[in-house]
């Protein structure tokens, strides 16, 4: 089990942090001291995170946030009050999102739902909590890709899979889009000097509620995904399948631009380890062009910083 050092005076922002690995991270850096925002799209859910890690950790310094990251809106709203507040960020977690639902669904900004929640709204919130981040000593922005992202390609003439739509592939094109995301920032990181960490982690084959919760988004009867289903796939739980994440947000040894995962068969489990990124996430042309057509889509580009 990774041991999450002292964080002690920092303050995190975790998206995704109801359940699942966003969950777990929340309560791990919080136990480790770190003042954590469950940043969330149901706040009911949020607090009950809250009051489920206060029960383990009665001193723990928790926030509960709105965060809806399929709407650029919300991202806005909820990057202002951060900003209002002018608190410096040490972590920015990455980490919620959505998963292969069966039929194409859109944001309310017109985006691919998985391409929109997975990635887009993350690239708008990174950039917008850019001037908090670099107020801190040593900010870390840890983003949740997926094993998957080995499958995914960047379909530039039609991200928005409005043609042909198919719910792992488009669920492996968001997230190839945040590998290449983490590791582009982190090239713009060191090539201006930024005192900023960006790296990238998966959880291999983790058991959350990911897969029942984007299996039934537009269904009008829910449908049960067991993983009995894939009995004969390695899986492993929750705090074994989110210690990539906290072990790139916040061990020491981290480096900036890698990607973090589990060590075990086919990388499905196992304790963390520093895995190779799929040659599609290794091209800087590919990631600078992604970036710049994401400022496009998001209407949200690099601050100009002092």
């Amino acid at each position: 089990m990774y041991n999450v050092p002292n964080q002690d005076g920092k303050l995190a922002v975790v998206t995704g942090s109801n359940s699942g690995t966003g969950k777990e991270a929340a309560l791990r850096l919080a136990g480790a001291g770190a003042h954590v925002i469950i940043a969330v799209r149901t706040l009911e859910k949020g607090e009950a995170a809250r009051n489920d890690i206060l029960a383990r950790f009665p001193a723990a310094q928790l926030d509960v946030r709105h965060l809806d990251l399929a709407d650029l809106a919300s991202v806005t709203t909820f990057a202002d009050q951060l900003l209002a507040d002018n608190v410096p960020l040490d972590l920015l977690l990455n980490n919620g999102g959505v998963m292969a639902p069966p039929k194409r669904m859109g944001t309310i900004d017109g985006f691919e739902l998985q391409l929109g929640t997975n990635y887009l709204g993350h690239f708008a919130l990174t950039l917008r909590l850019l001037p908090l981040l670099l107020q801190a000593a040593g900010p870390v922005v840890t983003t949740m890709s997926s094993g998957v992202a080995t499958i995914g390609s960047i379909r530039f003439n039609d991200l928005q899979w409005q043609r042909r739509y198919s719910p792992y592939l488009a669920y492996a094109q968001s997230k190839l889009a945040d590998l290449l995301f983490a590791r582009h920032l982190a090239a713009i990181a060191q090539q201006r000097n930024w005192d900023l960490m960006s790296n990238a982690a998966h959880p291999g084959f983790t058991r959350t509620n990911l897969l029942n919760a984007g299996a039934n988004l537009g269904r009008d009867k829910p449908k049960r995904f067991l993983l009995g289903e894939v009995k004969f796939v390695p899986s492993q739980s929750v705090e074994r399948g989110t210690e990539p994440l906290l072990y790139a947000a916040t061990s020491p040894d981290a480096i900036n631009g890698a990607y973090y995962g589990p060590s075990g068969l086919f990388a499905l489990v196992g304790s963390t380890t520093l895995v190779k990124p799929p040659r599609s996430a290794r091209s800087s042309e590919k990631a600078a062009r992604l970036w710049s057509v994401s400022e496009e889509l998001t209407g949200v580009s690099l601050p100009e910083l002092p």
